[in-house]
């Protein structure tokens, strides 16, 4: 486990990191199929399209029922489906991971400023986080359409930094994927992956980072011995 010493503020990601959406976007994706006539995709298949975004599991859920990459048409047609199916679910069967309220508080009383970076455009961002009860845990939320570019590119990282005030390099990153351990790196913060969550079929423990925790109850604790 490198040092965490000096952490001034911490930067969450939300589907698989605080928050396990991936049956209702499975499911969201089910009914998108299902309007347009193709052959459904398996929920665990869907679950590996989670991380980069709504147009990328779109797009990657249309190749993996036609078995051949979509024509741009189609993913327009699919796109708006989706949108429509997903807000009528999200948030509907959402579930904070175990730990996740308590490690939130815990970070929240030790003095850290926190912040929700995600690849979720902030129509689906907002009400999901208030739907569960995560909303007034943070003082910045960086959605996928706040930046220019979205993780794995260090600009939502970097933005939530200069929203919350601190250096990237006194910044914790916390996530589940290699897209947050990419955006963290090139943003110049440090990052911890949970050991559960959506990591587009990768192994975690193949992603380099500064090391892994089963809870954030654990971040919390490993920031409180090196505060």
């Amino acid at each position: 486990m490198t040092g965490l010493g000096g952490v001034r503020a911490v930067l969450l990601d939300l589907d698989g990191t605080l928050l396990d959406t991936a049956p209702e976007i499975a499911a969201a994706a089910a009914d998108m199929l299902a309007e347009l006539g193709l052959d459904p995709v398996a929920p665990e298949q869907v679950r590996d399209f989670i991380g980069k975004g709504i147009p990328h599991l779109v797009r990657r859920t249309l190749e993996a029922s036609l078995g051949r990459a979509p024509d741009e048409r189609r993913v327009g047609s699919a796109m708006e489906g989706f949108f429509f199916h997903y807000e009528r679910r999200n948030g509907r069967s959402a579930l904070a991971y175990p730990g996740v309220h308590e490690g939130l508080k815990a970070l929240r009383d030790g003095g850290y400023v926190l912040a929700c970076v995600t690849n979720k455009t902030a129509h689906f961002t907002l009400p999901l986080l208030e739907a569960t009860g995560l909303r007034g845990y943070f003082s910045a939320i960086v959605s996928g359409d706040t930046a220019a570019r979205k993780k794995p590119a260090p600009d939502p990282v970097l933005a939530a930094c200069s929203q919350l005030g601190v250096a990237p390099g006194d910044a914790l990153v916390v996530g589940d994927s290699n897209n947050d351990a990419l955006a963290a790196r090139a943003a110049g913060c440090r990052v911890l992956l949970v050991s559960y969550g959506y990591t587009e079929g990768a192994d975690v423990h193949s992603i380099e980072c500064d090391g892994i925790v089963s809870t954030l109850l654990h971040v919390a604790g490993l920031l409180d011995t090196q505060s």
